[in-house]
């Protein structure tokens, strides 16, 4: 199964990821924010993870990586 791994630290949040995942199973921690003030990315449904890595290569920030 894919997954893919956000860091945190590096993530602004900007929603690039959410907008290039097919699947639309990407969101946003609401409740936490990283040491910028930005709220993270999260896979929302991993098991519906495909593992295209759009949202990767999308991420201008390289934050996310994608694990098959």
């Amino acid at each position: 199964m894919a997954r893919i791994i956000v860091n945190e630290e590096t993530c602004k949040g900007c929603g690039l990821c959410a907008n290039a995942c097919p699947k639309k199973i990407i969101g946003f921690v609401k409740e936490k924010t990283n040491n910028k003030g930005y709220h993270p990315a999260r896979l929302m449904k991993p098991e519906e993870c495909v593992g295209c890595c759009a949202c990767a290569m999308m991420c201008p920030d390289m934050a996310i990586t994608v694990e098959r």
